[in-house]
């Protein structure tokens, strides 16, 4: 088919608007791989996207999605053949080059991972950007020696897309999870997922004192703010954090004490650049590490016409875990 349905963003008289439409292959921005997508999923950043309340967009128009799994359709990349099913996230999708709210792109196939056989496309995109993230974070820990023997990890932001697979991967590698969230109703989903310990995120939201009781090894922050700030003062000697959010904010209302008198580290973790070496690692390691039970505990499929209500009740903290969008 020539034209295909997509979520397009632009700024029209000075209005920001976010509407389906339809869109014609002509439109595909460069690349040497075209893929019709299969599933996307929204992200935190694709709410902002769609509401305008962040600076996601670089360029206008724009079809939002940072996550998409897909079958090749054409290929002259050397790395990829027509028929294969291959996931993208992050490397500027959905904020600098059409992404995966559309039936069909274009991508660099420097951007892409094969999907791994013993996942399924929208297990794939369950796992997406989030998921990739937080193994990201495990693999952070892990480069710098930490295990489980060494005490017990938390988890903040727990509730969310990160934080869940955060405590579901930790917790498969033999981590006691302490997962930090402010929705005490979700208590059982996250013990459902691995959690050894809920905590209240009203403990971390304000700043505390420089160097406090050392409770935990490790841990994966997804929200920044205090609450790292805190987290950082609570780790034990030689320990780590893996910050990878800012929902809280983008401060970091501490002191040197943790890693001056504790040695402990922030390692900061990011997930857009391409860096496909190791990107490909923490997808073999997701599709050994997180069963098909586990996964499907988190998600939610909606259909593609309902990706734009989904997308803007995400900023306002209204969705649990991951939400995939089913193209038509």
């Amino acid at each position: 088919m020539s034209s295909f349905k997509a979520v397009l963003i632009d700024k029209t008289s000075g209005r920001y608007v976010a509407e389906y439409v339809q869109m014609d292959e002509a439109a595909l921005m460069p690349g040497d791989v075209d893929v019709d997508v299969l599933y996307s999923a929204i992200n935190y950043k694709d709410g902002l996207a769609v509401t305008g309340k962040g600076p996601v967009v670089r360029r206008f128009p724009m079809v939002p999605g940072v996550d998409l799994v897909a079958r090749v359709a054409r290929s002259t990349h050397d790395g990829f053949a027509p028929g294969e099913i291959v996931v993208a996230t992050g490397c500027g999708i959905g904020e600098a080059h059409y992404g995966g709210f559309a039936q069909k792109a274009r991508l660099s196939g420097d951007w892409l991972v094969k999907l791994p056989d013993s996942l399924s496309p929208a297990r794939a995109m369950t796992v997406g950007t989030a998921g990739l993230t937080a193994m990201f974070c495990v693999l952070a820990l892990e480069r710098r020696g930490l295990t489980p023997e060494d005490g017990p990890a938390v988890v903040s932001g727990a509730s969310g897309g990160v934080g869940s697979f955060a405590v579901a991967l930790l917790a498969k590698s033999g981590w006691r999870v302490a997962a930090i969230t402010g929705h005490a109703a979700e208590g059982d989903y996250l013990k459902s997922i691995g959690a050894s310990e809920i905590l209240a995120r009203d403990d971390f939201a304000k700043p505390g004192k420089a160097l406090q009781l050392q409770r935990f090894a490790a841990g994966i922050d997804a929200v920044g703010g205090a609450t790292l700030a805190n987290l950082l003062s609570q780790t034990q000697f030689d320990g780590a954090i893996a910050a990878c959010g800012n929902v809280g904010g983008m401060d970091l209302p501490g002191s040197v004490a943790p890693f001056i008198l504790r040695g402990v580290a922030l390692l900061g973790v990011e997930s857009v650049r391409p860096r496909i070496a190791l990107r490909r690692q923490a997808w073999t390691r997701i599709a050994s590490d997180l069963d098909a039970g586990m996964i499907d505990a988190m998600c939610e499929i909606i259909p593609f016409d309902h990706a734009l209500e989904r997308a803007r009740s995400i900023v306002t903290g209204k969705i649990r875990g991951r939400v995939v969008v089913e193209m038509p």
